[in-house]
């Protein structure tokens, strides 16, 4: 594994790191589910529309990992998304539920197939969690469009690797996913899936820095070489930001574009 390798996984298990600062809105609110397939319960964080008390209109859902870093900067790793107020501006129309990631267990958790030097492969199980479990859950206490066309997964780093993952496997319930900063480079598999799997019909937001990892955007467009064969081209979009580098700076800068495309 090349140093470059190194140097994300270390960022990538170092996010119980917290500032002070809380910097949530009054529309985000949380609770708390015990997720079996994890054998653990997880702290879910939800966004709700400006108007949302306000009508009583069904909303898309957009499911999204690493919960701690979307909403508070109390929480975050180096720097929050800022997906409240992003959304607030633009008078989305989405319910977004952050879900909590595993500490200890994230690369465990978010990664499809093991890596043989750093381990992880447990995706399936929480996929299981958050389609089985947390999902009906969501859709039981709010006013939720359930069907796929209006049900995005959305992620960075392994976030945005499990995120493709989500898309393979549950066709019939994930319509769209923002996929920012693949980590493809975890394992071979995802690529090798990808080619077997007949037809993709989602929409999906590719996203990476040109100063990421050394392979980043090389695995990027190796991967897209795959998807464009298996799907209309309109409904994939590719963006290669000048100077991104992996971080909540760049995930956070890109997402109100990728939110759009996704949602127009």
């Amino acid at each position: 594994m090349k140093l470059n390798f190194l140097f994300v996984l270390l960022y990538l298990t170092s996010m119980n790191i917290k500032a002070q600062e809380q910097t949530y809105s009054q529309n985000v609110s949380w609770f708390t589910i015990h997720a079996p397939q994890l054998k653990t319960d997880r702290k879910i964080w939800v966004y709700l529309p400006e108007d949302y008390k306000e009508t009583n209109h069904k909303y898309p859902v957009m499911y999204m990992h690493d919960g701690q870093n979307l909403f508070d900067k109390a929480t975050s790793f180096s720097g929050e998304w800022r997906i409240d107020e992003q959304l607030d501006s633009l008078h989305a129309k989405t319910i977004v539920i952050g879900i909590e990631h595993g500490g200890d267990k994230r690369i465990e958790e978010l990664t499809p197939h093991p890596n043989e030097k750093y381990g992880g492969g447990n995706a399936d199980a929480y996929l299981d969690f958050l389609v089985n479990t947390l999902k009906p859950y969501v859709d039981a206490h709010y006013r939720t469009k359930t069907d796929k066309e209006h049900t995005a997964i959305f992620g960075s780093s392994l976030g945005g690797l499990v995120s493709f993952y989500a898309v393979l496997k549950y066709p019939k319930v994930f319509g769209k996913a923002g996929v920012f900063s693949p980590s493809f480079w975890f394992n071979d598999d995802i690529f090798d899936l990808a080619i077997k799997t007949e037809h993709i019909n989602a929409k999906l937001y590719f996203m990476a820095g040109d100063h990421e990892s050394e392979n980043m955007q090389n695995d990027l467009e190796r991967m897209l070489d795959i998807v464009l064969t298996k799907t209309n081209k309109k409904n994939i979009h590719k963006k290669i930001v000048h100077n991104g580098r992996h971080n909540e700076t760049l995930w956070a800068k890109e997402f109100a574009e990728a939110y759009i495309w996704l949602f127009d």
